[in-house]
């Protein structure tokens, strides 16, 4: 058990600035955004400021996050920009694509009507969609703490795609977008880290990284978690195992139309996948997650691909799954996947990118492969020895429990408000 903080005998008023309704928690930014809020609101009074789909309006008054939070505000979603727009500004704006995603004079009207009328002790800021947004804190002249959380080093994000996409002709476009948003990120990020008092990274790593371009401030490290009732208490009976995966299934899950996650599925259908199926004739590999990007839908002719789409729990294919890949090699910041496998006895088997920021052991907690040939011949090996699977599962689940749950992680926010 974790050993809670006593409440404070006075409790600090907190606004969060998220750039989605941070329910359901269902991928990396409303996962992590839930869970912190959710358990900050224990201990001190929050209100959400965010934008919302009106989707996220209409179920706004039932969910759990109007029972935690002091007030919700909402701003609406601004639209999708377009191609031209965002070709032009990637040629010729000195603001990175990701400072100019959500830009919205509703949301700066909204902030700037809530400083007027209410007071905080504390602005926590999530994520660099938001980070434009902090002008308003400085200009409301109210003397609030001003914490940045930094989901992931973004400029580091944008110099890993440059690298991998250069290798290919075809994804030459690709890398000269990621060349002119990697030295605008950092330029940007460096001033987004010089406007608040601290900045959370989510791994050593980043931490470190982070601290190169801005080593005046104040960088804390404050994890990625994983709900460990949620996963971990899960069962997944026999019955239930036929509907949705057979044995000797390998499952990848995550948004299928985020960058590192369509290249690395590519890569590893590409590569890996004909290896492990040479070896492994009756393996299938489940691709679980909402919006499959274009460059993906041919794989599902690949023998023994399945791409589900949106799925409404991805919990039966985790727990189904004999192996559980993380073949990424672009990303920054840490794979909540890695985590959600782990708390669910799954052996894993991932790059040292797709556990990057994790101090975890090759064999011990998981199975870490560089190449092609190593990633298939791990995969092959687990699916061919069952109790090196379930020692490898037993392994990262202890591992997991025992530094990733979330109540745990928020107990090393907590001194940072005080």
């Amino acid at each position: 058990m974790n050993q809670q903080l006593p409440l404070p005998k006075v409790k600090k008023r907190i606004l969060f600035l998220t750039p989605q309704f941070p329910f359901p928690p269902n991928q990396g930014t409303t996962i992590r955004n839930y869970n912190l809020i959710r358990r900050v609101a224990h201990y001190h009074e929050v209100d959400l400021c965010t934008f919302a789909t009106a989707d996220d309006l209409k179920m706004l008054p039932s969910t759990p996050v109007t029972q935690f939070c002091r007030h919700v505000y909402t701003v609406p979603m601004p639209s999708t920009r377009s191609v031209f727009p965002r070709l032009r500004s990637t040629c010729l704006s000195p603001w990175p694509d990701m400072a100019l995603r959500l830009a919205s004079p509703a949301m700066h009207h909204c902030l700037q009507t809530l400083f007027a009328e209410q007071r905080y002790d504390i602005v926590q800021v999530e994520g660099i969609e938001m980070a434009p947004y902090t002008a308003d804190i400085h200009g409301a002249g109210q003397p609030v703490l001003r914490i940045f959380d930094d989901h992931n080093v973004e400029f580091l994000l944008q110099k890993r795609a440059f690298l991998t996409d250069l290798r290919r002709m075809s994804r030459w476009p690709g890398a000269l977008y990621s060349l002119l948003q990697w030295q605008k990120l950092r330029r940007y990020e460096a001033s987004v880290g010089r406007q608040h008092d601290i900045v959370l990274a989510v791994s050593a790593a980043d931490g470190d990284e982070l601290a190169k371009i801005f080593p005046s401030r104040r960088v804390q490290v404050i994890p990625n978690g994983v709900d460990l009732s949620f996963y971990a208490d899960y069962v997944l009976d026999k019955d239930e195992q036929a509907v949705y995966i057979p044995a000797q299934s390998i499952v990848f899950t995550g948004k299928m139309d985020y960058r590192p996650n369509v290249d690395g599925v590519l890569w590893f259908v590409n590569s890996v996948w004909p290896l492990v199926r040479a070896d492994q004739p009756e393996a299938q590999f489940y691709i679980v997650g909402q919006k499959p990007h274009p460059r993906l839908l041919p794989l599902a002719k690949v023998p023994g691909i399945v791409i589900t789409g949106r799925v409404p729990d991805v919990r039966p294919y985790i727990a189904g799954a004999a192996v559980y890949v993380v073949p990424l090699r672009v990303g920054g910041g840490t794979r909540l996947k890695v985590l959600e496998a782990m708390a669910m006895h799954r052996a894993v088997v991932a790059t040292p990118l797709g556990a990057e920021g994790y101090p975890v052991r090759h064999r011990e907690e998981l199975r870490l492969a560089a190449s092609a040939a190593d990633f298939a011949a791990a995969v092959s090996d687990l699916l061919d020895h069952p109790e090196a699977r379930k020692r490898l599962g037993a392994n990262g689940f202890r591992f997991v429990s025992e530094r990733y749950g979330w109540d745990r992680i928020v107990q090393q926010l907590l001194p940072l408000y005080a």
